[in-house]
């Protein structure tokens, strides 16, 4: 037996490892930093991989943002740079989504960027929750399941309500793909 045997892997090993990874920014309210990691999870045990570009605060920072002292273009610019990274903007939609301004000014960046802009309702989010912006720059929304969402990553248009019904979209998408 040959001691220098090789194993040849089919290129559509790499290929299939490849497109299943995604770049993301995943915007969302920070008090669901936790669902942004479980919407991760389920999508990488189905062999999907995201790698997100989204900010978390850690504790000391969020703390110094709670008190003013880092600028909102500071803010703005790092947004800016960590979504201009990311072929598709995920927007969790939970309950207090609709009432968060940077949600608001991520989705309108994301428009504005070219971006795919995908909304995903957390468990127990309703239609009520969507922000106007995402309303009106969506290419989907959809139910938090796994291949729901990798549909809506990939490229379909697909509108659901958050029990995976599907429904009407307010508006015709846009779909741009970096």
């Amino acid at each position: 037996m040959n001691e220098h045997m090789f194993v040849i892997l089919p290129a559509t090993s790499k290929e299939q490892l490849m497109a299943s990874r995604r770049h993301v920014f995943i915007s969302h309210h920070h008090a669901d930093d936790q669902l942004v990691s479980n919407m991760t999870d389920l999508l990488a045990r189905g062999g999907y991989e995201i790698r997100n570009s989204s900010i978390r605060a850690k504790p000391a920072n969020q703390e110094r943002l709670d008190k003013g002292l880092v600028s909102d273009r500071t803010i703005k610019r790092l947004l800016r740079m960590k979504m201009a990274w990311a072929s598709t903007v995920i927007v969790l939609v939970g309950k207090d989504t609709a009432k968060r301004p940077w949600v608001d000014w991520e989705i309108q960046k994301a428009h504005q960027l070219g971006k795919r802009i995908v909304g995903v309702y957390e468990r127990g989010g309703t239609e009520n929750d969507i922000p106007d912006k995402l309303e009106s720059y969506a290419s989907a929304i959809v139910n938090w399941n796994a291949d729901s969402i990798v549909a809506a990553v990939e490229g379909e248009n697909t509108f659901q309500t958050p029990t995976g019904k599907q429904r009407e979209p307010a508006h015709t998408g846009s779909t741009s793909r970096c």
